[in-house]
């Protein structure tokens, strides 16, 4: 340990003497990283100061209308589901209002510690059957709020933005966000992209604390992802190069990986790879909580 250090302080002194700043970054970067990749180990979200579980309950599988494979499993089975993934230190809850998990989640962690758990919600923005948007964000997030009986949701994110306009588009919500912030009833705010060149701008724009963004080892449409391998893989270094917060979704294609060797291929190379502050994977059982969790301990730096 003491050859570490010293080897630490050693190339901090280097850098210094010889001017060489613009290397730092990297270099710095590469000397304080974690080497655990444990869906369970607690790390910071970006700048943001949340803190959350590396891995996140995704509660929105196959969400639509209010509803996911998760909440069309009843009341019990979620129960279960989501007591079990806290149990194995799982403190980061993935939600949207499109996936009607609110009061689900609700119901597990009324009775437990505020503070033990990272709440991310989604509003959705464009009116549909199911939803007429106020086209700001107060309205919104106080029922989200209300729904999950708290007065603070951690993140708050603009869902599923679709092209790089999204900033003017959504202006209002932003707006709205930022005041929500301001008060404490939202703590970071954000967007999750489906679309590369929304993407893009998410990456560098300063209103942006954390993304949602798809990304495995494979790329392309045929994954879910919003473009090539190499071209995500370049914005998400980006975006946390800018500080930005990044959760990556889709790590197994949407359930197109599903192979032993396709989730750790697909761990390894997005955990591996630093890519992403944390995950978010929609799992529908205990099992596959458990598989999750064993598969990350096997990531490599």
């Amino acid at each position: 340990m003491s050859h570490q250090v010293s080897r630490r302080e050693f190339i901090h002194k280097a850098l210094a003497g010889a001017g060489a700043l613009a290397l730092a970054p990297a270099l710095v970067y590469s000397e304080s990283a974690t080497v655990s990749f444990k869906g369970s180990d607690v790390v910071t979200l970006g700048r943001t100061g949340i803190k959350a579980s590396r891995l996140a309950q995704g509660t929105g599988y196959n969400g639509y209308n209010r509803s996911s494979e998760h909440t069309r499993q009843g009341k019990a089975a979620f129960d279960r589901l989501v007591r079990h993934s806290i149990d194995q230190g799982i403190s980061f809850m993935d939600m949207a209002d499109l996936y009607g998990s609110h009061p689900f989640v609700k119901d597990v962690i009324k009775d437990l510690p505020r503070d033990k758990f990272t709440l991310l919600s989604k509003i959705w923005p464009r009116k549909e059957d199911w939803v007429s948007p106020s086209g700001g964000a107060v309205e919104e997030v106080d029922r989200f709020r209300k729904e999950l009986g708290v007065e603070t949701i951690d993140v708050c994110l603009i869902h599923c933005m679709g092209d790089a306009k999204w900033p003017e588009t959504h202006e209002r919500i932003r707006d709205d966000l930022s005041k929500l912030k301001e008060k404490g009833a939202v703590r970071a705010v954000g967007v999750s992209c489906h679309d590369l060149g929304a993407l893009k701008v998410a990456a560098s724009h300063p209103w942006v604390d954390l993304i949602f963004a798809r990304i495995n080892n494979k790329g392309g449409s045929d994954y879910m992802m919003d473009g090539s391998l190499a071209e995500v893989t370049e914005v998400l270094k980006l975006a946390r190069k800018n500080g930005k917060a990044v959760v990556g979704m889709k790590i197994f294609g949407a359930g197109k990986l599903v192979k032993p060797e396709e989730k750790d291929a697909s761990l390894q190379y997005v955990l591996g790879n630093q890519l992403v502050d944390a995950i978010t994977v929609g799992m529908l059982s205990t099992e596959q909580v458990d598989d999750t969790l064993e598969r990350m301990g096997k990531v490599k730096a």
